[in-house]
């Protein structure tokens, strides 16, 4: 399906034309067709005679309803132009252009009406000269009747080219339907109607709306039942969990998680922002928000909105001045996070930088601001991850090279330090290096202390040369290493380790890092001094006792008994008769 808006003067039968395309009644109001005047939007739909389906959004002409008109338009990927042939070109006609333009609408067409009551040729070229400046450029133009039929095949045929060039949407993309429309049908309930830009929609998902969940129930698209609807559609959706009366014109139904909702943009205006008024109304998708405008330079504006929408960077929207009754001109999203403005000339630098970047801002130019962000965070954003290769990717985050080489310099410098003013500690704990750092949470740390020349030991971050060093306390440990070395049991006494400079303090820092095992009463053994008087005991004829134990590993009591009782708290010996004698257990599976 594809889905084209009218455009026009009123009274210049855009709605007779809907209806001569399609058979269909376009005006849904009574009052409508009483008066002969479109006042809401209204929908009908063809099948070319060449095989595409076309929806039409059919518009409001009259200066009053131009809010409406811009509900219709703002969605729509292409625009059906309507001029008559005896009026030419009109007041609203200019306007409906100027929105279109707004909007940056690339696609449409020329018909010219009422060709059958004056020569077209006059209005056509008129109105060519008009659309030519705009933004959809150079367009074909067909002079038609609806009342006599004159030239109603030759704009199907004109429109099937149209559609033909129109570019395909993402349907594998997350959905922002816009609401045109909410009410209620018997027997079933909540309806929201919309134009479907991207994605696709299945009944039974679940979509958010007020970053309330709701559940479609069943869909129609072109006034049949669907179980699933891609882009691009006119398409109405029966919910559950809503009541129309929650629900408004220019409300968004979003894929749960795929978009980040805010109040604060920055946009690219399409006019000169020195006469823009404090307070409008701006248009986009198919609602009117009221927004505070802070100009940042000649071109660039930071908007505050009434309530937080599901944006990205490159909608369109317009600025309205409603006591004015005119259109302030287009304006494009630079920007749905943007940084805050708290120093002195922050707005002024800001305003320079938007404007120095052109188009959208780049994934890097957005990495570059933040120094890190996760990547599904930028994609809520809209941010288009295109150009990767300039940023870094840590796990599931981009950091900018700059901020990486800030971190990893602090990073450094802070486990330095504490080398240098804490020797007996085994490095910096993780907690205090990403505080350090200045990491975000979530973003791994083992990365950035690799490239520090670091390395991450259990809860420590260290000098690598540190995992066996210990600074002035090396030599003590040293020492009690060679001690033990020969006579593994022959545990130093608290003379021995005073003199060699090893308190608890010492010790304790020495047993982190692997180095010794510390048992009750300050008897210090090699950490493998358990494994090696296990084998012994193993061999020894079972039960034992603690003499036996003690003879067997060439020690005194101080040691065997804080070593038998470590054993027994390991599980590798059992007690018999406490304190007397013991039993080795038998490893599992032996």
């Amino acid at each position: 399906m594809f889905v084209i808006a009218t455009a026009g003067h009123v009274d210049h039968g855009k709605s007779t034309l809907v209806r001569a395309l399609t058979g269909m009644e376009p005006d849904r109001w009574a009052e409508e067709r009483a008066r002969g005047m479109t006042i809401d939007l209204g929908y009908a739909w063809t099948t070319l005679p060449q095989g595409p389906t076309v929806a039409f959004v059919d518009v409001p002409g009259h200066e009053r309803f131009i809010g409406n008109m811009l509900a219709g338009v703002g969605p729509a990927p292409a625009v059906m132009m309507v001029v008559s042939a005896d009026e030419g070109w009109r007041a609203q006609s200019t306007e409906h252009l100027a929105a279109v333009d707004a909007l940056g609408i690339e696609y449409g067409i020329l018909v010219v009406t009422r060709s059958d009551l004056a020569d077209p040729r006059a209005a056509t070229a008129q109105a060519l000269q008009h659309i030519r400046s705009s933004s959809l450029g150079e367009v074909p133009a067909v002079p038609v009747s609806a009342v006599s039929g004159l030239g109603i095949d030759a704009l199907r045929e004109a429109l099937t080219g149209l559609v033909d060039r129109l570019p395909r949407p993402a349907v594998d993309g997350r959905v922002r339907l816009w609401v045109d429309r909410a009410f209620t049908i018997r027997g079933s309930g909540t309806v929201v109607t919309g134009t479907l830009g991207a994605g696709m929609l299945s009944v039974g998902d679940v979509l958010l709306l007020h970053d309330q969940e709701v559940r479609i129930r069943s869909l129609q698209s072109l006034g049949e039942p669907q179980e699933t609807v891609q882009a691009v559609s006119r398409v109405a959706v029966n919910l559950r969990g809503v009541t129309p009366q929650e629900i408004r014109r220019g409300d968004a139904l979003t894929t749960p998680g795929a978009w980040a909702t805010t109040r604060l943009i920055e946009a690219r205006m399409m006019a000169d922002v020195t006469t823009l008024p404090t307070e409008a109304v701006l248009h986009l998708g198919a609602g009117a928000f009221p927004v505070h405008i802070r100009p940042l330079g000649s071109q660039v504006v930071r908007l505050t909105l009434s309530t937080a929408l599901p944006l990205q960077p490159g909608d369109r929207g317009i600025l309205r001045n409603p006591g004015l009754g005119r259109l302030e001109g287009g304006l494009e999203i630079l920007d749905v996070a943007p940084p805050s403005l708290d120093r002195r000339g922050a707005a002024v630098r800001r305003g320079a930088e938007l404007a120095a970047a052109g188009e959208l801002p780049t994934l890097v130019q957005q990495v570059q601001r933040r120094g890190a962000v996760r990547v599904d965070e930028l994609q809520r954003l809209g941010v288009v991850l295109h150009d990767t290769t300039a940023v870094l990717r840590i796990g599931e985050w981009f950091v900018s090279p700059s901020r990486w080489a800030t971190w990893v310099e602090s990073l450094r410098t802070a486990v330095d330090r504490t080398h240098r003013t804490h020797p007996l500690q085994p490095g910096l704990t993780l907690k205090a290096a990403r505080r350090a750092a200045e990491l975000p949470d979530g973003l791994p740390i083992a990365g950035l202390a690799a490239a520090a020349d670091l390395e991450v030991a259990g809860p420590f971050v260290r000098r690598p040369g540190a995992a066996s060093s210990l600074g002035a306390v090396e030599p003590g440990i040293v020492a009690i290493e060679r001690m033990l070395a020969d006579r593994p049991f022959s545990a130093p006494d608290r003379t021995d380790l005073d003199r060699l400079g090893l308190g608890a303090a010492q010790l304790a820092a020495a047993q982190r890092i692997g180095r010794i095992l510390r048992l009750d009463g300050d008897v210090v053994l090699l950490p493998d001094a358990p494994a090696m008087a296990l084998r012994l005991f193993a061999k020894m004829e079972q039960p034992f006792t603690t003499q036996d134990a003690k003879a067997t590993l060439n020690t005194s009591r101080r040691v065997a008994i804080p070593l038998l009782e470590h054993l027994d708290r390991l599980g590798w010996t059992t007690q018999l008769e406490p304190g007397v004698r013991r039993v080795v257990r038998p490893s599992p599976g032996g």
